[in-house]
């Protein structure tokens, strides 16, 4: 344990001092309490939250993200439109998010390849990113197969994105357990509103959270990288 804290990438994962260490040497041939097997709430919060040593290739996607954002705020504000017009043929829908989204994934990725060599990570996010649109687009497949109208299963969207969002937390910085607690909240939102028969405006909030969710991060890459160069 106490070769492990001094191996500690972050520096205030470390010990603060060389009298630090020796205290904690001096514990362990004592066979007393280590320092090192202890952990606040503050250094448990920061280790949650710290980005890894991965997140600089965020700076390749930052306005990337911030269009996907837009991308993303478009397509569902024209589904719940179309909700709202009563509109029940699935295929404007299936339409709009497989023809929409399967050509801007097409996009992004060209234009992130343009952008210089991808790498491991970024490889492993493409994937987790590509398999959340399939699955988006998949509920709709899903719906008919079970006789359900078209959107029954919307607010397994938010569910499907926070999932997302906790995988990237896990890989690139825990700060984004926030957008991915957000995405969880509105799922619950959406199921409450289609519930309690009030204006479903489900879509339009869900819309709202998950641009906000790539366009905050996306804003803060961007300026990192412009600041870099």
């Amino acid at each position: 344990m106490i070769a492990l804290k001094c191996l500690q990438k972050p520096a205030e994962l470390r010990y603060k001092s060389a009298a630090a260490l020796a205290d904690d040497l001096a514990a362990y041939l004592a066979n007393e309490p280590i320092s090192a097997r202890s952990t606040n709430v503050t250094q448990l919060v920061s280790r949650i939250l710290r980005e890894t040593h991965h997140a600089g290739i965020l700076e390749n996607w930052g306005i990337l993200w911030m269009w996907h954002s837009l991308v993303l705020l478009v397509l569902c504000l024209v589904t719940n439109w179309l909700q709202w017009r009563e509109v029940e043929a699935r295929a404007p829908y299936v339409g709009l998010w497989v023809v929409g989204l399967g050509a801007w994934a097409g996009i992004f990725w060209s234009l992130r390849r343009r952008a210089g060599p991808i790498t491991f990570i970024e490889r492993q996010i493409a994937h987790v990113w590509g398999s959340s649109m399939i699955a988006s687009c998949l509920l709709f497949v899903v719906e008919w197969l079970l006789g359900m109208r078209v959107l029954t299963l919307s607010p397994v969207l938010p569910l499907i994105g926070a999932m997302v969002f906790v995988i990237k937390a896990g890989i690139l910085s825990g700060v984004f357990y926030f957008q991915a607690a957000a995405n969880f909240a509105v799922a619950i939102a959406m199921a409450w509103i289609r519930h309690s028969g009030l204006p479903d405006v489900g879509l339009s909030i869900y819309g709202i959270v998950a641009a906000a969710s790539f366009f905050i991060p996306g804003l803060k890459y961007y300026r990192q990288r412009r600041m870099a160069k």
